[in-house]
């Protein structure tokens, strides 16, 4: 009999693993070459998976809601249209997990003396459920059903996620002299350190929220919770500092109405005001290349190339940041297809894990909402994010060979948000100042 293999495949620089979200054929089914067979999350993008192969599904390694890791079998599929029976799927599971398994076990020795590597089962005793990666962790960590038990859990159904459990590694498992008193303080209050270290940690409170006749519940979907969880994490991470400047944008506005019909007929493409800020941004970074680093503990990592995220909205009405990957190599036209393309895979849900990843600064259109200026937080690991207000006719003073006068001008704001461990004021603000520049000293009779 041919059985096919179907792995979980690299989705991007950064995932290493998934979530199955929904099973798009059941066991017994055909499945044609490409037809979409499962459904998976990453921490970046929802993605369908193409079956690589024609045939019956006739065995799923991974169920629902499970986490995968990349390279990890998930499905079985027989070219023969027949079934396998239950003894060689079971040997087929087993020797996809032996290697992690053999993996795991000197890792536990080295890093935990008491630890055990008894299995982890897949439901405690509270019924709650375990992921394969959580199971795989534990196991390795040493960490016991009970001490899984005590975990508070962030997923759905106060289920124990990758992050909860590395969160309570980091802030120091229960130990075989911990007290029954320190065991039963809730996780929240990390409990689980010893107790020196534990003084040294403040409690978090979470405030009561009473609830009204008439109010609603709304759970967070997925991407809504990572968004929090990310959103969260850059403000206690970056000391967040914004500099404010305004720019005159009436060369830009007349620009682009004199030649967006044109550039339309010629490029096929509408030109909108995004990629005149991408590529202003892009002049000034390369004026100001300690805007485009990241930072890594005490190390500065000053990246080479200029990859601009821009922030987009979902049809379901989060927001999602795909990237320009070096926009310091494209022109206006490249720009405007890269920005062009990105937001109609966003609108369509057809971004890929790549096309989100690797930013190294990112810009937010935050006039499309009809906003003046914005205080945007930065995307981290980046250090800097820049968000463009409204373009709005005012009457403003100019300058004249003739004197001073007043005329209507289309102006907008800028605002620049930056990590202050790294970026001063004055690089900061210089920055910014510089992109206005740019922007106020358009060539009102540039060519495409």
């Amino acid at each position: 009999m041919a059985e096919i293999e179907i792995r979980l495949p690299k989705m991007g620089e950064s995932v290493t693993e998934a979530t199955i979200t929904n099973w798009l054929k059941n066991v017994g089914e055909t499945v044609d070459m490409d037809e979409p067979l499962v459904e998976v999350a990453t921490d970046k993008v929802d993605n369908e998976l193409p079956s690589e192969a024609q045939g019956v599904l006739v065995k799923k390694l991974f169920e629902k809601d499970e986490v995968a890791q990349v390279g990890d079998v998930i499905a079985i599929i027989s070219t023969d249209g027949e079934s396998t029976t239950a003894a060689p799927a079971a040997e087929v599971a087993s020797s996809t997990n032996a290697p992690a398994a053999k993996a795991i076990t000197p890792s536990t020795s080295a890093t935990n003396g008491n630890a055990t590597t008894a299995e982890v089962e897949k439901s405690g005793p509270s019924g709650r459920f375990y992921s394969p990666l959580v199971r795989s962790i534990a196991k390795q960590e040493g960490i016991s059903m009970d001490a899984l038990e005590t975990i508070d859990g962030s997923g759905e159904n106060n289920r124990v996620t990758k992050k909860d459990i590395l969160n309570y590694l980091e802030n120091g498992p229960v130990s075989a002299t911990t007290t029954a008193t320190e065991t039963q303080v809730p996780a929240v209050s990390n409990a689980n350190t010893p107790a020196p270290a534990a003084s040294t940690q403040p409690v978090k409170a979470t405030p009561s929220i009473s609830m009204n006749e008439g109010d609603e519940i709304i759970e967070m979907d997925r991407m809504r919770k990572l968004i929090a969880e990310h959103m969260v994490m850059s403000v206690q991470t970056s000391p967040h500092v914004t500099s404010y400047v305004e720019a005159d944008v009436t060369n830009i506005v007349m620009w682009r109405n004199k030649v967006k019909d044109a550039f339309f007929k010629n490029e096929g493409e509408k030109i909108t005001f995004t990629p005149i800020f991408i590529e202003a941004i892009v002049k000034a970074i390369k004026d100001f290349p300690m805007i485009n680093i990241s930072v890594s503990g005490t190390n500065i990592i000053k990246r080479k190339d200029i990859n601009i995220g821009m922030a987009a909205a979902l049809p379901s009405g989060n927001l999602i940041v795909p990237v320009i990957k070096k926009a310091d190599n494209l022109n206006l036209v490249g720009l405007t297809k890269q920005v062009n393309d990105l937001a109609k895979k966003a609108r369509n849900n057809k971004l890929s894990s790549d096309d989100i990843s690797g930013g190294t600064y990112t810009v937010t259109n935050v006039g499309t909402f009809g906003n003046v200026m914005g205080t945007p937080i930065i995307n981290q690991p980046q250090v800097a994010i820049m968000a463009v207000g409204a373009i709005r006719k005012i009457p403003a003073v100019i300058e004249t060979p003739q004197g001073d006068a007043i005329a209507i001008r289309h102006k907008m704001f800028l605002s620049h948000s930056y990590d202050h461990r790294v970026v001063d004021g004055a690089l900061g603000g210089q920055f910014v100042r510089r992109v206005a520049d740019y922007l106020e000293q358009f060539d009102i009779n540039r060519e495409i």
